[in-house]
């Protein structure tokens, strides 16, 4: 593969001159904006395609390469480092109903607690 920077541009490229060819289809359907962006979105779903499947060897990976018009973004956010994504909230390992004392019996989680028979 080329850089993430190139899938980057292509990606952009991909959902961006989707964008134009539905906003042209939805409002005056001039048919030089057609001519001219359906190529170009063609061309920048070919790229993501080609980049993808030389880039990853993973079947999800290059799956979501094949949607058209945001397969590019999709594969962004499974081949970008964690690192550059935002930070995802920390879960905590008990409800905040409860507190942090109390325990499950094991293999229930979050439900009510199994009650032993009399």
């Amino acid at each position: 593969m080329g850089s993430p920077q190139t899938l980057r541009v292509a990606a952009a490229a991909e959902a961006g001159s989707l964008a134009v060819l539905l906003l042209n289809l939805v409002t005056v359907h001039w048919e030089p904006v057609s001519s001219v962006t359906g190529p170009v979105h063609g061309c920048a779903y070919l790229f993501v395609v080609v980049l993808a499947f030389r880039s990853d060897r993973r079947a999800a990976t290059r799956i979501a390469s094949l949607v058209p018009g945001i397969g590019g973004l999709l594969v962004l956010r499974t081949v970008e480092p964690r690192s550059r994504r935002p930070a995802e909230p920390a879960s905590s390992p008990t409800p905040p109903s409860e507190p942090s004392g109390s325990r499950r019996p094991r293999g229930s989680r979050w439900c009510v607690p199994r009650v032993p028979p009399a």
